[in-house]
C-alpha cells in the first residue's frame, strides 16, 4: 500500500475531528449562539457526570478481559511516564517563563495531560473502519483496537481526574485568592495616613517591644520563665506532629475524593466486570439476563464523543476542565487550539508512518 493512500487513511478521523469542532465553534457564535457560555458549562458537567463514566464503563466492560489486563502491563507504565516527564517538562517551562500565579498549575497540566484524553477512542477505531487499512478484518481491528483504545482512555483518566484535576483545582483555589486580595485593595482606606509599609513598621516595632520587655522583668520570673519553656517548646512540637498528620489525612481525603470521581470510579468498576467472566455474562451478551443495562450504557456513553466535540470546538474562548473551576479559560483554549492544530499535522504523519511500517 503506497505512502499517499496511508497517508489518506489516517487523515479520515482527524478531518472528522476537525469537521465537528468547527461546528462547535459556529454553534458557539453570536450568530447562531446555541452553544453559550452556559449551555457548554452544562454540558460539559453532563459530560463527565454521566456521558463519558458510561463509555469508559461500556468499553472495559466488554472488551477488556483479564489476559489483556496481565498482557497490558506495559501501559500503565508508559502512561505514568508521560505524565512524570511531562509534568516535568511543564514544571521548567513555568520556571522560565514565570507565568501568573494562577496559570503555573494550568501549563504543568497542559503539558503532562496534553497527549491523553479521548482523541485515541475516535482516531483508532476509526482507522481500522477505513479502506485500505492494513490491520486486516475491519471487525477485529475494532474490537481490538476499541478495547486497547478504552484501556489507555481509562489510565489516562485515573491520572487526569487525580493529578490533572488537582492542579486545575489548586490554580482556581490561587486564582479566587488573587481575585479576593485585589478586591479588598480596592476597598477605602480608613487610615489615610497609613499604608502597607506603615503597618510592616509598626508590627516590627511591636515585635521589638515584644522581645524587650522580658528583660525588665524580675530575675526570678525570668528564670522561672526559662524553666518553663522546655514545657512549651514541647507542647509546640506536639502540635506540629498533630498538624502534620491532620494534613496528611486531609491530603488522603482529598485523594480518596477524585478517586470516586464519576470518570475513574466508573472505569474501576469496569475493570471488575471486564476481568471476572460471571459479572461480564450478567451484562454482556444475547443471552444476558441484564443485557438493557449495558445497552442503556452504551446508549448515554454513545454522545460523549460528539458531546466533548462540540465542546471543544465551542470553547475556542474557554477551556473545558477549566470551565469546572471557572480559571484561565481563555490561556486554556489558546494552549487546546494549538494542540489540535498541531496534532491534525503530527499525527497524521505518526499513524501514516506506523502502518507504513507495517504493511
Amino acid at each position: 500500500m503506497g505512502f499517499l493512500s496511508l497517508l489518506e487513511v489516517a487523515s479520515m478521523p482527524i478531518l472528522q475531528v476537525l469537521i465537528i469542532s468547527i461546528l462547535g465553534a459556529f454553534m458557539a457564535t453570536d450568530y447562531l449562539n446555541l452553544l453559550p457560555t452556559a449551555s457548554r458549562k452544562s454540558l460539559n458537567k453532563i459530560v463527565f457526570m454521566v456521558f463519558t463514566p458510561s463509555l469508559m464503563f461500556a468499553s472495559l466492560a466488554e472488551t477488556v478481559t483479564f489476559q489483556d489486563l496481565i498482557a497490558w502491563w506495559f501501559m500503565p507504565i508508559n502512561v505514568g511516564l508521560t505524565f512524570l516527564f511531562g509534568g516535568i517538562l511543564g514544571w521548567i517551562a513555568v520556571k522560565i517563563l514565570k507565568p501568573k500565579p494562577h496559570l503555573e498549575g494550568l501549563i504543568i497540566a497542559t503539558c503532562s495531560s496534553g497527549n491523553l484524553g479521548n482523541l485515541m477512542l475516535i482516531v483508532v477505531p476509526a482507522i481500522c473502519s477505513e479502506e485500505g487499512s492494513p490491520f486486516g478484518n475491519h471487525k477485529a481491528c475494532s474490537s481490538v483496537a476499541l478495547s486497547y483504545a478504552s484501556f489507555s482512555m481509562a489510565l489516562g483518566g485515573f491520572f487526569i481526574w487525580t493529578y490533572t484535576y488537582q492542579l486545575i483545582r489548586s490554580s482556581s483555589m490561587k486564582y479566587k485568592a488573587l481575585q479576593a486580595a485585589e478586591e479588598i485593595s480596592k476597598l477605602p482606606n480608613n487610615d489615610l495616613e497609613s499604608d502597607e509599609k506603615t503597618h510592616l513598621l509598626e508590627g516590627e516595632v511591636q515585635e521589638h517591644v515584644a522581645i524587650l520587655v522580658p528583660s525588665t522583668r524580675p530575675t526570678e520570673e525570668y528564670t522561672e520563665e526559662n524553666q518553663a519553656m522546655p514545657q512549651v517548646s514541647a507542647s509546640k512540637l506536639e502540635k506540629e506532629n498533630v498538624s502534620f498528620w491532620g494534613n496528611i489525612i486531609v491530603v488522603l481525603h482529598q485523594l480518596l475524593e477524585e478517586l470516586l470521581a464519576p470518570p475513574t470510579l466508573s472505569a474501576i468498576v469496569g475493570f471488575f466486570f471486564g476481568a471476572i467472566p460471571w459479572l461480564k455474562n450478567l451484562i454482556i451478551g444475547e443471552s444476558a439476563p441484564l443485557r438493557v443495562i449495558q445497552d442503556s450504557i452504551k446508549l448515554l456513553g454513545g454522545g460523549t464523543i460528539p458531546c466533548i466535540t462540540l465542546i471543544l470546538g465551542g470553547n475556542l474562548t474557554q477551556g473545558t476542565m477549566t470551565q469546572l473551576f471557572d480559571v484561565a479559560q481563555e490561556e486554556c483554549s489558546v494552549l487546546f487550539l494549538w494542540t489540535y492544530l498541531v496534532a491534525c499535522l503530527s499525527l497524521t504523519v505518526w499513524s501514516t508512518i506506523f502502518m507504513w511500517t507495517l504493511s
